[in-house]
């Protein structure tokens, strides 16, 4: 078993930056994918980054170039470092890991624990 805590959201002008971040407890020996998802309301969750456990990373076109996945094993924590924000960049924030032996990093299915959430809002 695994807990996810999210924070670091907040409401930025656009344009701004915030940096995520998810503190991993519990049994963190076997995760293999760990990742970002957002949902806004009224609309399906969606993948924004991920990472496998060769250490691969992928984005969603929608953010490449603009956000940064990273994790501090030591610290057990998955950050999400966001800049040049843009309103549609908006949403509810997840983190998402999983113990399956194989995993897509941007595959939600794959995901069995998640992450209360944690609110971005961008304004122009």
């Amino acid at each position: 078993q695994v807990q996810l805590l999210e924070s670091g959201g907040g409401s930025v002008q656009a344009g701004g930056s915030l940096r995520l971040s998810c503190a991993v407890s519990g049994n963190t020996y076997s995760l293999t994918c760990m990742g970002w998802f957002r949902r806004v309301p009224g609309k399906e969750r969606e993948a924004v980054a991920g990472i496998e456990r060769d250490g691969r990373i992928n984005y969603a076109d929608s953010v490449k170039g603009r956000f940064t996945i990273s994790q501090d094993n030591a610290k057990n924590t998955l950050y999400l470092q966001m800049n040049s924000l843009k309103p549609e960049d908006s949403a509810m924030y997840y983190c998402a890991t999983t113990y399956r032996n194989y995993c897509i990093a941007l595959s939600q299915s794959a995901y069995t624990y998640w992450g209360q959430g944690t609110q971005v809002t961008v304004s122009s």
